[in-house]
């Protein structure tokens, strides 16, 4: 955890990251003079620079990649003890809150994936356009993208890239990584975009055939899905009524995954006269996006990756936390551990 002092505002230095959808994020959290927000994927520091400018307010911002959190140093020392920074999971939100000394906030962004500061490092291996190890971890801990090409069972790739990369061709693909690491590990990035190309064959102007299994690959390793359901249900627990939670996704299990999370949490409906009705947890949220909010075409022409960005936000009332978890937002796939030791 790093932490500014003093009290004066951001200097107005060049922002590192133009954060997607950022303006119309920042309007649905409603920044405020006094409150708290949590930037709960730091990354390149975007959404709490714009945070931080847009009122005298406090940020912690979260990031699990100790390396986004070096870069934000500057940042820190640029707000004046307004804002702390905390190398942790964003699903553990609510405890990084209280650790820093709120048992409420104001507000909470999250910006879900990967960033572009991860995909432009080779060396972490999260993209195929430049060969490097086979890694894709966001912390550096735990089993690596080759460790579940190299010991997961067929039927679990096909599974993971099938559910998760939403790929047509996955069997083939896992038929074809088993083969090929039985002959030798697949160890870098090239070597496993090698083998999907020689099942799926893209037409020209389609994405590269690697993408959809490089996708499914980096949201396991990490368990993206399991962090952001996990996370929404901790943002119930600490934003304070009035709060407000904007969730920026850019894949359609994310997009999911919010949009089924807020609607249960809103959701309102009694019996009828086919059905008893149903008693139900009082509605803990209000949506504030009926849809999903897109970027317009000046921002993807400034930036491409905002081309296939959604965000959805919503507002907590005053009502109890709802008790039900996070487990049925998800998918049913083996843990990362079972697969690696091939269980």
């Amino acid at each position: 955890m790093t932490a500014g002092g003093g009290s004066s505002a951001v200097a107005g230095g060049p922002a590192l990251h133009i954060p997607v959808l950022g303006t119309p994020a920042l309007a649905l959290l409603n920044v405020h003079d006094g409150g708290v927000y949590i930037d709960g994927t730091f990354g390149a520091g975007g959404y709490s620079r714009a945070i931080l400018q847009a009122a005298n307010s406090k940020v912690i911002g979260i990031d699990r990649d100790p390396a986004a959190l070096a870069l934000g140093a500057g940042l820190v020392a640029e707000a004046g003890g307004r804002l702390t920074l905390v190398e942790d999971r964003f699903s553990n939100l609510a405890a990084a809150a209280r650790d820093c000394g709120f048992e409420q906030v104001d507000g909470i962004v999250l910006d879900v994936g990967v960033s572009s500061m991860q995909l432009d490092q080779a060396e972490r291996g999260f993209s195929f356009r430049n060969d490097g190890p086979l890694d894709m971890r966001m912390s550096g801990e735990g089993a690596s993208a080759a460790d579940v090409v190299n010991a997961a069972s067929e039927r679990d790739l096909a599974n993971i890239i099938y559910i998760l990369g939403e790929e047509r061709f996955s069997r083939g693909i896992a038929r074809a990584i088993v083969k090929a690491r039985g002959e030798a590990p697949i160890a870098t990035t090239r070597a496993l975009a090698d083998i999907v190309a020689s099942v799926v064959r893209a037409k020209p102007h389609e994405i590269h055939p690697a993408t959809r299994t490089f996708q499914a690959l980096r949201i396991f390793v990490n368990d993206e899905l399991g962090e952001l359901a996990n996370a929404l249900v901790a943002a119930e627990q600490v934003l304070k009524p009035g709060g407000r939670l904007a969730v920026v996704s850019f894949h359609s299990l994310e997009d999911r995954i919010v949009k089924s999370f807020l609607a249960a949490r809103s959701e309102t409906r009694g019996g009828s006269r086919h059905a008893p009705e149903v008693k139900r947890a009082a509605p803990s949220f209000t949506v504030l996006t009926k849809r999903p909010v897109i970027a317009d075409d000046d921002e993807i022409a400034r930036n491409p990756r905002a081309r296939s960005a959604k965000l959805r936000a919503g507002e907590r009332t005053d009502a109890p936390a709802h008790r039900d978890d996070a487990a049925a937002l998800l998918p049913r796939l083996p843990s990362l551990d079972d697969v690696v030791r091939g269980r």
